[in-house]
């Protein structure tokens, strides 16, 4: 396989910016950027984020057996970049950014334009990012839209010309 040619190709598919935050039982805490993230089914609603393997937050959410899934809006970049290095919780913030316990225990950004508390249902776990499919148990709207829905989000190609995932 060309290398450039997958690597364009597989970047040509559009993402939203998405920040995941998940706190275990134990008190562990996690918060990062992500953008593999997918509706799967209607009835009951699932998502699928990838997670890389290797990470903080995987480690958390998996002992967490949840998360939420906080949707940036449009001018958020700055939310983006700050949960590209690992969460700190200090004073009811998350590397800065305000939070509170959602239905589930888990972390919401207030900040958010909106967020889904998910609970864990089935982890596939292949290749360095693995696959969490998770039922969403609770929605939260902080911002609603003007128009569309997914018009609201901020998108990967908004945090510039040199920020890139995938391919």
């Amino acid at each position: 396989m060309d290398a450039d040619a997958k690597k364009t190709a597989l970047r040509m598919i559009p993402y939203g910016i998405y920040i995941l935050t998940a706190e275990a039982g134990d008190g562990s805490v996690a918060a990062a950027t992500v953008n593999w993230v997918t509706q799967t089914a209607f009835a009951p609603p699932l998502v699928a984020v990838a997670i890389k393997a290797d990470s903080g937050a995987y480690a958390v959410v998996k002992k967490a057996g949840g998360f939420t899934l906080n949707m940036l809006g449009k001018g958020q970049q700055g939310a983006a970049f700050t949960f590209f290095k690992p969460a700190e919780k200090k004073d009811g913030t998350l590397s800065g950014e305000p939070y509170r316990a959602g239905a589930t225990g888990q972390p919401v950004l207030r900040n958010a334009a909106a967020a889904v508390e998910c609970k864990v249902a089935e982890i596939v776990a292949r290749g360095d990012h693995h696959v969490v499919l998770a039922e969403v148990v609770e929605a939260h709207v902080m911002k609603p839209p003007a128009g569309r829905a997914d018009a609201a989000i901020l998108e990967m190609k908004e945090l510039g010309e040199k920020v890139f995932y995938g391919g």
